[in-house]
């Protein structure tokens, strides 16, 4: 009987929600799309569907409109559905996880994500609900410094999905630094071993949120960049050697005295590699990421990275540009 109740409400929301679509996005008359809707209960609305979003994105009136009556669950909505042990079934029908792919052109062409958390279990809940797909895999790096409960939630939560995994080496990750670096690449080794048949891989954090549905973000993958890496544009340094890492004076060890890593001498990129600069955002070939994976130049870069700040914004982009693999890139 709950069953059925709980059916019929969602009947009923998603009744109102097309309602909705159809009398604001449909009519030629502006002065309707402003009117108010009338008794209107606030309901659960779950993900909204690829219309509604693209019509809030494109600043239609009508969207607006819509979202006021939709609740978005509340913080401590999502973390009692993570305290409920044992039924992961029921909380992903309570959290609204899409549990089929909506496309054909979906269920052919499978992502990979990597996903950086370090706080705000909530925010990583909202954030993987908003890019999850059966057909993609995920791999979910825990900084070693995250709070005991935040792991074991996390890993409880992981637990409830097949395509969703702990990274089986953890780093402490700053927003930036040769850390993060290497966290990511730990997760691209384990997503190469996995048994998913994905296409592309991308990275984010816990506190970000995708503005393009799944759907979009193949599509743009497929018809504009076909088989090449996605980076941001890339810029040659004016030289070759990025700032060290930043860290705090050490002691030196004959004298009661402090030197700064800056005075230590830096050893040219490897190879004698041209170091570009970009974004620390990707979205990667999966024949890309076997090459970084592979190439002893690759490898050697990601050893001289160690010592630059912030070498997550020229790592990729260096790779990207050497030749002898097949996914060379292009500037956006």
């Amino acid at each position: 009987m709950s069953q059925f109740r709980t059916t019929k409400a969602g009947l009923v929301a998603c009744g109102v929600i097309c309602a909705f679509i159809f009398l604001y996005f449909g009519s030629p008359d502006p002065e309707e799309a402003e009117e108010e809707p009338a008794h209107l209960a606030v309901v659960e609305c779950g993900f909204y569907p690829d219309e509604l979003c693209s019509a809030l994105f494109e600043g239609k009136k009508a969207a607006p409109q819509i979202a006021q009556f939709c609740k978005p669950p509340h913080n401590s909505e999502i973390l009692a559905h993570l305290r409920t042990p044992g039924n992961c079934s029921r909380m992903a029908r309570g959290l609204h996880f899409i549990t089929r792919p909506l496309s054909a052109e979906e269920r052919n062409f499978s992502l990979a994500y990597i996903i950086s958390v370090h706080k705000e279990l909530a925010m990583f809940v909202r954030l993987l609900r908003a890019i999850y797909a059966p057909q993609n895999v995920y791999c979910v790096h825990i900084d070693e410094k995250a709070p005991k409960k935040v792991k074991s939630a996390v890993q409880s939560f992981v637990n409830c999905f097949e395509n969703v995994f702990i990274s089986s080496k953890t780093q402490q990750v700053a927003h930036d630094g040769p850390k993060r670096l290497q966290a990511e690449v730990n997760c691209m080794k384990d997503l190469v071993h996995s048994t998913f048949d994905w296409h592309y891989v991308m990275n984010l954090y816990g506190q970000e949120f995708p503005i393009k549905t799944n759907k979009e973000i193949i599509s743009y993958i497929r018809t504009k960049w076909k088989g090449k890496n996605i980076t941001p544009r890339l810029i040659p340094l004016p030289n070759t050697n990025p700032k060290p890492v930043q860290s705090p004076p050490e002691p030196h060890p004959k004298e009661n005295a402090y030197t700064s890593p800056k005075t230590r001498l830096k050893q040219k990129p490897p190879h004698n590699l041209t170091v570009y600069s970009e974004s620390a955002y990707f979205a990667l070939t999966r024949k890309f990421v076997g090459f970084i994976l592979t190439d002893p130049r690759a490898k050697r870069m990601l050893q001289w990275s160690k010592d630059v700040q912030s070498p997550e914004m020229h790592y990729w982009a260096t790779l990207s540009q050497l030749k002898g693999h097949d996914a060379q890139d292009t500037c956006v």
